[in-house]
């Protein structure tokens, strides 16, 4: 009886404080009916990977409901055709660019919080983060131009002897790793840089003058104070990075690949892209970028829970 009083209370005072805070709740209404028709909506297109999709001209859902049910036929068709070479090319391009976008990052806004000139800091700052804001279509005509048979680089690679021809960079296809991790570091290194020296401004400056007190060189204070007190920080964006280690991004993928090279420019959002949309294959398109969503997941998941028992830091 006492049980029920109290579950009965709860309800009702859930319910005033609802009624009370009614005008917040209807402010929120507009975002969540934009997150429901934006978000989750289309997501019914998931269902796409398990049937036989071809538009009749009979509107989106009646195609889908008249459309044959194959299960799980399409991923299999793509674990026995081009997976091998696909996921080759996804990881080569996500490990080398992780391999240069996480450490270079903290390496700046390290050497930015011990520069002491705030002309030049904030000057270094504003050049880094930049690129960030630039379009990926820009950029491309930039790496298209600079590592072009005539471009700058090869005219400094010659300049030195490094080499006595152009070199094809466009079309030598192990390059084309290379050239995407670079760019996507280059693009991403000083916006991430911001993020490091946000965390590092929220430390205590008494640490650093009582380190310093002590006789603590500079190295000695970021590794013993800087770097410990960014360690959630790094470990959150590592997580998200690890994540995120199949999105090798499809703007740059795209503007940058030919066809001489498309055994190792063709990544899973380029893969799905060309069958799903250009060959008109919607469900196995739709099979492969669900594919990717679940391996996401699932890297999102367990990176979580190794960085939650090594360091106590986590996203959930």
């Amino acid at each position: 009886m006492k049980k029920e009083n109290v579950h009965a209370k709860h309800k009702k005072s859930l319910a005033e404080r609802f009624w009370k805070q009614k005008y917040l709740f209807l402010l929120l209404l507009p975002s969540l009916v934009w997150v429901i028709l934006i978000c989750y909506a289309p997501m019914t297109g998931l269902y796409m990977s398990f049937i036989n999709y071809t538009p009749q001209g009979s509107g989106y859902f009646a195609d889908m409901a008249n459309s044959q049910f194959v299960g799980l036929d399409w991923f299999k068709y793509f674990f026995s055709t081009d997976f091998t070479k696909i996921m080759r090319n996804t990881l080569a391009t996500s490990l080398l660019t992780l391999l240069f976008s996480f450490p270079l990052p903290i390496i700046l806004a390290l050497c930015l919080n011990e520069v002491r000139n705030q002309k030049a800091k904030k000057f270094v700052q504003t050049a880094s983060y930049i690129p960030y804001f630039i379009s990926w279509v820009i950029a491309a005509n930039i790496f298209l131009t600079f590592l072009s048979g005539d471009g700058v680089v090869n005219d400094i690679l010659q300049f030195f002897h490094f080499t006595d021809e152009d070199i094809l960079f466009f079309q030598k296809g192990p390059y084309f790793w290379w050239i995407i991790a670079i760019a996507n570091t280059w693009k991403v290194m000083g916006y991430n840089a911001i993020i490091y020296l946000a965390a590092i401004s929220g430390i205590d400056q008494e640490q650093y003058e009582a380190a310093e007190v002590d006789g603590a060189n500079r190295v000695q204070r970021i590794l013993h104070i800087t770097l410990p007190a960014i360690r959630p920080t790094i470990c959150i964006l590592l997580i998200l990075a690890v994540g995120g280690i199949l999105n090798t991004g499809f703007e740059q993928q795209l503007l940058m690949q030919n066809d001489s090279i498309l055994n190792y420019s063709d990544v899973l959002d380029t893969y799905a892209y060309r069958y799903g949309m250009k060959n008109g294959m919607y469900s196995y398109g739709t099979a492969v970028g669900l594919f990717k969503s679940i391996v996401s997941f699932i890297l999102v998941l367990s990176a979580n829970g190794i960085t939650k028992k090594l360091n106590d830091s986590a996203l959930f």
